[in-house]
């Protein structure tokens, strides 16, 4: 093999490896539900990785912060989901509109319902590779031991991320303690997943 193509196929290998070691998005607060992830990549409710056991405790019928970070920017937006229950529960990613085998948007649900908390977070069409995102997002005001807060990311302009579409998931384990001086949350929430 000749110094050139030698060369080409070094960075083709360079290249690779630095795309697999480099995240798309990860949580920052509250900690992952996973020890070790891959961006985000991997099957619908939580992505790919070893269980990290961490449990957040958190107040029930007050904000919550979240703070993550994209690593590898694409245009989109992220969806904020809590399950009670069961993961099961969480909800199917929006199907996405798909051109010449690249995602080009997805739906945003303007009036979200249970166990949605937020959609259309940080929508963005160009942001710097290390970007921070931070909300507040209030959680429902029930009492749950190990409930799963899941974070997702629509990416546009993004090929197919296998076993997820053209979604990034994330998720956190909170243990939510009520507020015994707020109205409870809607039963609704106490009955998905069950």
């Amino acid at each position: 093999m000749n110094q050139l193509a030698t060369r080409i196929l070094l960075a083709g290998i360079v290249t690779l490896s630095v795309d697999q070691a480099f995240a798309h998005f990860k949580f920052l607060e509250p900690p992952s539900a996973l020890v070790t992830e891959n961006g985000g990549k991997g099957a619908p409710p939580c992505g790919e990785g070893i269980p990290s056991g961490i449990v957040t405790k958190a107040q029930g019928g007050h904000p919550f912060t979240i703070r993550l970070l994209e690593f590898i920017p694409h245009p989109g937006h992220y969806r904020i989901a809590l399950s009670v229950n069961s993961r099961a529960a969480i909800p199917k990613d929006a199907d996405a509109e798909v051109k010449d085998g690249k995602s080009v948007s997805a739906p945003i649900d303007g009036n979200p319902k249970i166990p949605v908390l937020m959609d259309g977070a940080f929508v963005h069409t160009t942001t710097p590779r290390n970007t921070e995102w931070k909300i507040d997002v209030t959680l429902p005001n029930l009492t749950c031991e190990k409930c799963t807060l899941q974070v997702t990311q629509f990416m546009a302009e993004h090929a197919l991320n296998p076993g997820g579409g053209y979604y990034y998931h994330h998720c956190a384990d909170l243990q939510i303690t009520a507020d015994p001086k707020l109205p409870p949350a809607d039963k609704a929430w106490m009955q998905l997943g069950k």
